[in-house]
């Protein structure tokens, strides 16, 4: 799914306009004008309406190779301007990445948590882009290094973790990475008592991987060449990959599956689902091969998970489901009935079911009230008598963090809010008490009670009232200042009112900085979500419109003085904003934008596009699909007006938003907009969705970002 990652980008070295740039020996002029792509004829006609798109040739005809010498010439030259324009706001951006890089600590560890006989945690080391990961013996002993992604991204241009997994007998590491940003991973496992890696190697992965058979043998989802995950495989250690055993292939390209181990690591999960239909078959994790268990087929529109517990009484499901209602229910199965589900936790209109945790004697379920996280413990003899625990603030974001072991007396848990750093506690169970084992540490200096967070409404036009956490200085002038105004609004996730450090630098000078809870999201239960997707997504653009003009109306600021970012489906929000109501933005930035939305639900040869009509709408087979999609996609909604200045991004290996679309956009706005605003367009050559790999590269993408946004207000000083 098209979701929003944090973007990332190397420090680039940048000329300033006409000047000379240096490289690689030669001399190279930076350009005075931006780039103007060709207008090449192309159409297509579906459902009787023809549309016209002259910058269809954008689209690489050999994707995922991307080897058209005129898109590429093109791309660069984007880059090119972009460098050129940036250029003078060099000494800003070094200005905020030193100011961000100071407020994050350099050798900064996480807490270690036990999982069987080892305590396991990582480090960043001073000056260090990646972290290190470490254990050592429960029973005392010196720490030991398992894995060091430092040495693993050395030489390498891009560099990501993804799946890392731990044998229960502690032996061997499996991990995966991926070296490019096309999240095609490949898998290698790690023998933890000699430090040498075993001849297995599994690519071209998606997903997670799970130890079973006795860890003897690896369950894992390799990918297609469309990049979509249709198969749990085993592999088992020394044996050729060619003879891995398909566990559960699915024929739905609209499907995905993945697989996963019971709270009591004794039953293999394999899941598959689009976004808003489920199916589970659960499988025992000592003979993977052997028969499975269905636990209730598809349903269109019905979502269910599984987990499974054995005790004293027999084994029995506990299902997570929206069968029933539309904020979910916890239901309960036996092994040998596991399609009977009883009610356990009966749906609500108030509180909104999102999940639930097994632990030995007592299980945890979270949720939402009132779009407030909420966590409460329950025991199974009395489930309907919830323990919640409780957190200071009127606003927050707080889980489960990591709780690897089934047999507990303490809960780990994180905790931050806008005002509040990343807070890491331990849960008491027998007692109730909480105990912070760390705050993120602010090395440059953070005073909280300088800064105010509030949580208020704003109507939207059909009446609806949408929430929004704002914080600023205490000291903040007026309601003349800027404000940036940040939302998602897809897929069902929330956006929480969590804690940032680079935000810092746009609150110090002055903005307030608001997040908008709008539909789309589920901040406020299922429903919230349902009415932001298909033939209601209007809302989601209509409401983040309206809450920036009801902060207007509030006094928190004014027209022209609101900066909004998005990524991703946040991205497709960002251009749909700015095609509605261009006026009320000084500054709009637009990170990896799913744009070109009909052209891409309209190609079910793109890696995620069967899987997103149930989020969309399938406009080959359904014209009114067709026809909404078309009303809001911001690529085809671009017209002969003022645009703000813009900032876009894209990478240029991206499978979740294909380079094409920003690149796309951005040449239809250069041909049409009427204004002399900026617009400019970044392309990362060696990345993918997140953008470039790396903590300090990460955090100059944002100093990039909010340069941008600081020029365009006039804020450089």
């Amino acid at each position: 799914m098209r979701l929003a990652a944090c973007l990332s980008a190397v420090s680039l070295v940048l000329a300033a306009p006409g000047a000379a740039q240096e490289t690689e020996g030669t001399s190279v002029t930076a350009p005075t004008s931006p780039p103007q792509a060709e207008k090449r004829d192309h159409s297509y006609t579906h459902h009787g309406i023809t549309i016209s798109d002259p910058y269809h040739w954008l689209k690489d005809q050999s994707y995922p190779t991307i080897d058209d010498e005129d898109i590429l010439d093109y791309v660069k030259a984007e880059n090119a301007w972009y460098e050129a324009r940036m250029a003078p706001q060099k000494e800003l951006v070094d200005t905020l990445f030193g100011e961000m890089k100071a407020r994050i600590k350099e050798d900064d560890s996480t807490v270690p948590q036990k999982d069987g006989d080892w305590l396991y945690w990582s480090e960043f080391e001073e000056g260090a882009q990646y972290r290190k990961h470490y254990r050592k013996p429960v029973s005392g002993g010196d720490a030991v290094l398992i894995l060091d992604e430092n040495e693993l991204a050395q030489g390498l241009e891009y560099f990501r973790l993804g799946a890392a997994s731990v044998s229960k007998n502690g032996r061997y590491l499996a991990y995966s990475t991926d070296s490019n940003g096309s999240e095609r991973y490949t898998a290698r496992i790690k023998d933890l008592q000699t430090g040498e890696l075993l001849p297995d190697e599994l690519t071209n992965l998606r997903g997670g991987l799970t130890w079973v058979a006795d860890d003897t043998a690896l369950v894992y989802g390799p990918s297609t060449e469309e990049w979509r995950s249709l198969e749990a495989k085993l592999h088992v250690l020394g044996t050729p990959v060619e003879s891995d055993v398909t566990l559960y292939e699915e024929t739905d390209q609209s499907f995905g599956v993945g697989a996963g181990l019971s709270a009591q690591d004794d039953w293999l999960i394999i899941a598959t689902g689009d976004n808003e239909t489920s199916e589970v078959r659960l499988v025992r994790a000592d003979d993977p091969t052997g028969e499975q268990i269905l636990v209730r087929p598809r349903q269109k529109g019905v979502e269910y998970s599984v987990d499974v517990r054995t005790d004293e009484t027999g084994t029995n499901l506990f299902v997570w489901t929206n069968d029933d209602h539309i904020n979910f229910r916890l239901a309960k199965a036996s092994i040998e009935a596991p399609g009977e589900w009883e009610t356990v936790i009966a749906g609500s209109d108030e509180f909104y079911l999102t999940g639930f945790d097994l632990f030995q004697d007592f299980f945890v379920t979270e949720g939402r009230l009132d779009g407030l996280d909420q966590i409460q413990l329950r025991t199974y003899d009395a489930p309907l008598q919830a323990r919640a625990i409780s957190f200071p603030e009127a606003s927050y974001n707080a889980g489960l963090s990591n709780n690897p072991e089934y047999a507990v007396t303490k809960l780990r848990l994180d905790y931050e809010s806008m005002i509040t750093p990343d807070s890491v506690y331990d849960y008491d169970v027998a007692s109730g008490g909480l105990e912070l084992l760390k705050q993120q540490e602010i090395p440059s200096g953070y005073d909280a009670s300088l800064y105010t967070t509030e949580r208020l409404s704003v109507q939207s036009r059909d009446g609806t009232m949408i929430p929004v956490s704002v914080v600023y200085r205490k000291d903040r002038k007026d309601g003349a200042m800027p404000l940036h105004l940040y939302a998602y609004g897809a897929y069902g996730y929330a956006m929480p009112p969590g804690f940032s450090t680079t935000r810092l630098s746009l609150i110090d000078r002055g903005f307030a900085y608001a997040i908008a809870h709008i539909r789309g999201g589920d901040d406020l239960g299922r429903r919230w979500y349902l009415q932001g997707k298909m033939f209601e997504r209007a809302n989601t653009f209509n409401d983040f419109v309206d809450v920036g003009r009801g902060l207007i109306e509030k006094g928190y600021t004014a027209e022209g003085k609101i900066t909004a970012s998005g990524g991703s489906a946040g991205g497709e929000l960002m251009g749909a904003i700015v095609n509605q109501d261009p006026e009320q933005y000084g500054a709009v930035v637009a990170h990896v934008p799913f744009v070109d939305v009909l052209n891409t639900m309209l190609d079910e040869s793109l890696p995620l596009t069967p899987g997103e009509w149930q989020e969309w709408g399938n406009p080959i087979t359904d014209k009114a699909a067709f026809a909404y999609i078309l009303s809001y996609s911001p690529y085809d909604q671009v017209k002969a007006q003022d645009y703000p200045p813009m900032l876009v991004t894209a990478g240029l290996n991206d499978p979740r938003v294909t380079y094409w679309e920003p690149a796309k956009w951005v040449a239809k706005l250069r041909e049409v907009k009427t204004d002399d605003n900026e617009l400019l367009l970044k392309t990362n050559m060696g990345a993918g969705h997140g953008g470039k790999s790396g903590r300090w590269n990460s955090v100059y993408e944002v100093a990039e970002e909010y340069a941008f946004i600081l020029w365009q207000l006039g804020m450089t000083e």
